[in-house]
């Protein structure tokens, strides 16, 4: 019996409750309501992609381990599937030695022992940069001891005489 009055208390709570209108304005609780529309955000016209290969045909995202070829974006590299990255030199690119209007060959060089590596004609190849040489042209040290020993080097190894590490020197360059 006691369980009915604690029931009947529910119920009588329940009905309580629910018996208030829910703190809405009228507006949505009109079946025929519809919402205003949103502005439209102001468009931009929509860029083109890039292509996987630039003019040179250099590609825009390359194999960090050197395999040859590579894509338009950061997809699994076809030989090893490492993530391509970014390649720099497709919107740098190196300096050019072709003139404009020139035709382009598109023969291609392999160097022996070179024959398992998949060339696109035409392509220019992600060579790595020649290394500078130790001296420019009026003798100066690329890299030289902080300490002021004599002599240099071309980078930042040990001085052979203190064993120091050499520094880079800006005269270099000039």
């Amino acid at each position: 019996m006691q369980y009915i009055k604690y029931l009947f208390v529910l119920a009588l709570f329940t009905v309580v409750a629910c018996n208030n209108a829910p703190e809405r304005p009228a507006a949505i609780l009109d079946p025929n309501y519809v919402p205003p529309a949103e502005p439209a955000a102001p468009s931009t016209p929509a860029k083109a992609p890039e292509p996987a290969q630039n003019a040179l045909g250099v590609w825009h995202y390359t194999c960090p381990n050197g395999h040859a070829g590579g894509g338009g974006s950061a997809t699994a590299c076809t030989e090893c599937g490492t993530t391509l990255v970014h390649n720099k030199e497709y919107h740098d690119g190196p300096a050019s030695t072709v003139t404009p209007n020139a035709p382009i060959s598109t023969s291609t060089v392999v160097p022996a022992g070179s024959e398992g590596i998949n060339v696109t004609p035409g392509a220019v190849p992600n060579l790595p940069k020649p290394a500078e040489p130790a001296q420019n042209a009026a003798g100066v040290w690329h890299y030289t001891c902080s300490n002021g020993c004599s002599g240099g080097g071309g980078s930042a190894i040990a001085c052979s005489s203190c064993g120091s590490t050499l520094a880079h020197n800006s005269a270099y360059h000039q």
